[in-house]
């Protein structure tokens, strides 16, 4: 009965770092912020994104790029073949918004074996700005995206991410997406960044160009399974920090398969498990599937109170809910079903991260084997 006493104390201490991590981001997610104004003189800025395909809400999510308010930026569209169909979508928003410095640049490098980054190489080496974001393509950019990234930066800074919030989800699979998207990792992400451990996301890179040129440029990044975590390794190595926007970026997520979700989960799991071994080791830990697994043994062997169950569960999903009601991500009935499910799966992704190095995305096969042979 002793180790369920100790499995006690770990359950009221998770649910204490749980409460803590919810309370402490609070601040930074109000919605209806007021919008960050450019800095004076505004630098120029290239906004790098990468296209493949279509995907779900992509006019929306394209066109946020037209819409800056910010006096000197130019928007790169990077595209791997001329064959690709979202093309005309593209050249539709160009059309649309001729006062915008907008260009598409088309061709395929294989100089990393990371796809996504290889198609990046052509919008870095074309970009003229001072300072270049790299921005997955199914991110909403609020009017004010450069200046947020921008107002982030310090002389310690040497890169400003962001994780993303998924909204809009139209079945039980988007549903799960945003409880994953969310209150556990956008949540998590945010409070590490609180306390000065914040790590980089692919959603949004945000370089100063001399600064990523003088560490060996977007080449290096290929020097890891994903190019965020190529990115952290880097700016830590010398001796800078990540920082992250204030409150996340939206990532409209419509419907999902399951078997997307578990595999987009899996895979960012087994990046985790490849670049950062000591953090992926932990990850059983977080979620509420040990610490209520706990409390119902202490009940069915210890005596402990039957209340104790609901109580422990309503405080622990309670909170989340809040934190979803007040930053404005789904908070409906649905979602609040989604994140017991999603605590329940944490395990079993991860023991599903365990088996495999090999990477799909978007239909690519990248092999981290062979990533730092390629950079040599």
């Amino acid at each position: 009965m002793e180790v369920l006493w100790i499995g006690g104390a770990f359950a009221a201490f998770a649910l204490a770092v749980q409460i803590v991590s919810i309370l402490s981001v609070l601040p930074r997610l109000r919605r209806n912020r007021p919008a960050t104004p450019p800095p004076e003189p505004a630098p120029s800025v290239s906004l790098l994104r990468p296209v493949r395909g279509h995907e779900f809400a992509l006019e929306r999510t394209l066109e946020s790029g037209f819409l800056q308010e910010y006096p000197d930026y130019e928007l790169l569209f990077c595209v791997d073949s001329p064959d690709d169909p979202v093309i005309p979508l593209l050249e539709k928003l160009i059309a649309k918004y001729p006062d915008v410095q907008a260009e598409i640049l088309i061709g395929h490098d294989q100089t990393t074996g990371n796809p996504k980054l290889d198609n990046l190489l052509k919008g870095w080496r074309a970009a003229r700005g001072e300072w270049v974001v790299m921005a997955d393509s199914n991110i909403i950019l609020p009017p004010d995206y450069f200046s947020q990234l921008l107002a982030r930066w310090n002389a310690r800074t040497g890169l400003v991410s962001s994780p993303a919030a998924g909204m809009g989800p139209e079945n039980a699979g988007g549903a799960l997406e945003c409880a994953f998207l969310n209150a556990y990792q956008a949540r998590w992400q945010l409070f590490a960044d609180q306390l000065g451990l914040a790590y980089a996301q692919g959603k949004t890179l945000f370089w100063n160009k001399k600064i990523l040129n003088d560490l060996g440029g977007p080449e290096v990044l290929g020097s890891e399974v994903a190019e965020d975590a190529a990115s952290l390794k880097l700016v830590h190595k010398n001796g800078l920090h990540v920082r992250l926007a204030p409150r996340p970026f939206a990532h409209p997520v419509g419907a999902r398969k399951l078997s997307q979700v578990w595999g987009r989960q899996v895979r960012w799991a087994r990046i985790r498990r490849l670049a950062f071994p000591r953090l992926f080791w932990s990850e059983p830990l977080s979620g509420a599937a040990l610490p209520i697994s706990i409390i119902i043994l202490g009940c069915l062997l210890a005596g402990w109170p039957l209340s104790l169950l609901p109580l422990y569960a309503g405080l622990w999903y309670g909170m989340e809910w809040a934190l979803a009601r007040w930053a404005g991500w789904p908070s409906g009935w649905r979602d609040i079903v989604m994140n017991p499910l999603r605590d329940a799966l944490v395990p079993v992704i991860w023991l599903a991260a365990l088996r495999g190095r090999d990477l799909v995305w978007q239909g690519q096969r990248i092999s981290p084997a062979t990533a730092p042979e390629r950079q040599g």
